[in-house]
């Protein structure tokens, strides 16, 4: 069975979906799980990608043990198009998957996992992607296909918009809390209870551990807007000012893309699991841009990576 792959290689996880294309529809004969990513040039960073792929790919092809994958396209999280790491994650790809370049259409792109996302989510057309998650990043595309991207550079350069943001924004705001600068709120000790401290000190100190980073500082982001839900002001300002970030990065890719009245369809899981920013988002969004039509994704990354996969056999690079 000639097969195709489509990963979506996260920090977290990375998921593999196979399909044979019958009468020009994917029909999928297997789906796998592996560990996640980092970035190549990470302590243990090619590993861990090789690792990944190989895992998430034997799992999907338990039930087609002699399936032959002849076009593969991972979705992975800090890859930019063009670039030498694009190359070596496409080479490691190939490897691990036993792709090789003897034939036209064997082949492998690996690429940001914003481009297999916006492709899933809104196949053909133009429309813009926003992806407000742990992190975030915007993606259009016109009716050419002409493709433009807006944030999307980590939390230490820029995730405002995201769910990192708002459990920053709003661990901030209970220090200014407890010095005095603004009065106490219930929303300091949620928070400070969440991360287990019982003092300035203790939280000071529980942010520079190792093993604290950025899913910490995201999981603090519900109590934010929840505090706002309850008419907190300093944490309504924060939702605002998150949602009006990932609004003119939206807008800015409509601009830059000439397009009027965008299909916007936002992703990840601060925009679904948390009903307050996702209106706040909504209300920005209306404002910069008034023609704008708020969608539902069609697909997901999978689902982007498995089209372009089929994209390498018919217009192969």
């Amino acid at each position: 069975m000639r097969l195709l792959a489509g990963f979506d290689a996260g920090q977290t996880q990375t998921r593999c979906r196979l399909s044979v294309v019958q009468k020009g529809l994917h029909q999928t004969v297997g789906e796998g799980e592996g560990p996640g990513v980092s970035h190549l040039d990470a302590p243990q960073g090619e590993g861990r990608f090789l690792e990944a792929i190989r895992i998430s790919a034997q799992n999907a092809l338990k039930d087609h043990p002699a399936g032959v994958i002849q076009a593969a396209v991972v979705g992975a999280s800090g890859i930019e198009h063009g670039t030498a790491l694009q190359q070596r994650a496409e080479r490691l790809v190939g490897h691990a998957l036993a792709i090789g370049d003897d034939t036209e259409f064997r082949k492998v792109l690996v690429t940001g996992d914003e481009r297999t996302a916006l492709r899933g989510a809104i196949p053909e057309g133009a429309g813009i992607l926003a992806i407000s998650g742990t992190g975030m990043i915007v993606l259009g595309r016109d009716e050419n296909g002409h493709e433009q991207r807006c944030g999307g550079w980590g939390w230490l350069l820029d995730g405002a918009g995201s769910a990192f943001d708002l459990g920053h924004q709003g661990l901030q705001l209970t220090l200014r809390m407890a010095d005095g600068r603004l009065p106490d709120h219930p929303l300091r000790l949620q928070i400070w209870n969440q991360m287990g401290c019982d003092s300035h000190a203790a939280v000071k100190a529980r942010v520079v551990q190792h093993d604290f980073g950025t899913a910490n500082f995201a999981a603090l982001a519900p109590l934010v807007v929840e505090a706002a839900a309850q008419g907190c002001s300093s944490a309504e300002e924060i939702v605002q000012r998150s949602a009006a970030a990932l609004s003119n990065c939206i807008s800015t890719v409509a601009q830059q893309l000439s397009l009027r009245s965008p299909l916007v369809v936002c992703h990840g899981g601060a925009v679904i699991h948390l009903p307050g920013f996702r209106t706040a988002v909504q209300q920005a969004i209306r404002q910069s841009i008034p023609k704008a039509r708020w969608g539902e994704a069609r697909g997901d990354a999978c689902d982007g990576a498995l089209l372009m996969a089929e994209a390498l056999i018919l217009r192969p690079r």
